[in-house]
């Protein structure tokens, strides 16, 4: 056997030990995609439920939002009713309520300065004596 012979040889069995080499890897790699699809699929088969859950839980949220928006809306309305019917009122009482309390103020302004003055000039008909009367 020649050196050439030999090399040849030994290329063989290097590139044999290689390509086995190769082939334990490509089956370690084949093994690990086989566990990771295996994987994906256990976790899409316990995320389905819990995104149809989210997907409800998004869906009522939304139809409360939409509850919560006419309830606003009808609030903003309300308050401008009220808002109008208090400018209506304020104009329509605020005069006659002035006068009357100031005619309930001048009344009784006029009662105690009629209080005053009998009081100052008590009459002897009135039933009652004045003071110096009845000392006597």
């Amino acid at each position: 056997m020649t050196a050439g012979d030999l090399a040849v040889i030994l290329a063989a069995v290097l590139c044999s030990i290689g390509f086995a080499a190769l082939i334990v890897v490509l089956l370690r790699v084949l093994d690990m995609l086989r566990a990771l699809r295996s994987e994906v699929a256990e976790l899409r088969h316990e995320t389905r439920p819990l995104l149809a859950d989210l997907r409800a839980s998004v869906d009522d949220a939304r139809d409360d939002l939409d509850r919560f928006d006419r309830v606003l809306g009808s609030a903003e309305a309300i308050s401008g009713a009220v808002s109008g019917t208090t400018r209506v009122a304020k104009a329509a009482f605020s005069t006659p309520v002035i006068k009357t309390i100031a005619l309930a103020t001048g009344t009784r302004r006029a009662a105690r300065r009629m209080r005053n003055t009998q009081q100052q000039h008590p009459t002897i008909d009135s039933g009652r004596k004045p003071k110096e009367l009845k000392r006597a």
